[in-house]
């Protein structure tokens, strides 16, 4: 299967229905780390079973890069406007791997990339809409043309040592937008049974979040923070908050 028609394939599985989604974030001493994000859509395998598909069936342990994606589809890319470019280009270090069992009914995909600094991640999820683009323009038709990342904000994180923070800012206009849409029920329903959940991993021990909900780790380094799906789509400054260290 090329890896333009995998991918594809993989976000239609994840951005169905009854997905897990977990943004994982390593943060080491220096400041660098690791960010990836877990898709498990075995359940809607489990369910939909023979609906998906004859490639539903197959079994699948793949890894490539985004570069590797982008070699394949350059045609495309030299067409498109130099601020989707950009926005792709964002991708390139980026590594996906999916491992999927038609037996069974498993269906897991990370995507993952090290980062030198948390302020790189800014909007990492968001360009993953720029593919859509490589069919031909966003539309309902695409196969990455709505779903992960979609959720009307500007994500960033900051993070000094003494204080990591998790920051979506709300574009007012794009909300409003959606408000019109007339698929806006259907993707409620659609994330109604998904979960959102963040676990992020220091080398410090945290002194205190600014979630009550957040749920720490033996050692006090890691958090875990479950939301609703519909929380990231729809209210996505829900997930905001600060984290501080002890001294």
């Amino acid at each position: 299967m090329k890896l333009y028609k995998l991918l594809s394939f993989c976000f239609v599985l994840a951005t169905l229905t009854s997905c897990t989604l977990t943004e994982n974030i390593y943060v080491n001493d220096n400041g660098t780390g690791k960010f990836s994000v877990d898709m498990d859509g075995s359940s809607l395998m489990a369910m939909a079973g023979d609906q998906l598909g004859p490639d539903a069936k197959k079994n699948i342990d793949s890894t490539f890069t985004f570069k590797q994606l982008f070699e394949e589809k350059k045609d495309s890319i030299a067409k498109l406007s130099p601020e989707a470019q950009k926005e792709l280009k964002k991708l390139e270090n980026f590594v996906v791997n999916t491992k999927m069992n038609g037996e069974k009914k498993e269906f897991l995909m990370t995507i993952s990339t090290d980062f030198k600094n948390v302020n790189e991640l800014q909007d990492a999820l968001q360009s993953l809409n720029a593919l859509q683009k490589l069919e031909g323009g966003a539309n309902a038709s695409s196969p990455l043309g709505k779903g992960l990342g979609d959720n009307n904000s500007k994500l960033s994180y900051t993070y000094d040592g003494k204080k990591f923070t998790r920051t979506a800012v709300i574009d007012k206009d794009k909300l409003a937008a959606k408000a019109k849409d007339s698929t806006a029920d259907m993707s409620k329903m659609i994330f109604a049974s998904s979960s959102y959940i963040i676990k992020y991993h220091f080398p410090k021990k945290i002194k205190k979040v600014s979630n009550p909900n957040a749920l720490f780790s033996e050692d006090r380094k890691s958090i875990t923070i479950q939301y609703p799906f519909t929380d990231y789509m729809e209210n996505p400054d829900k997930l905001n908050f600060d984290v501080e260290f002890e001294k």
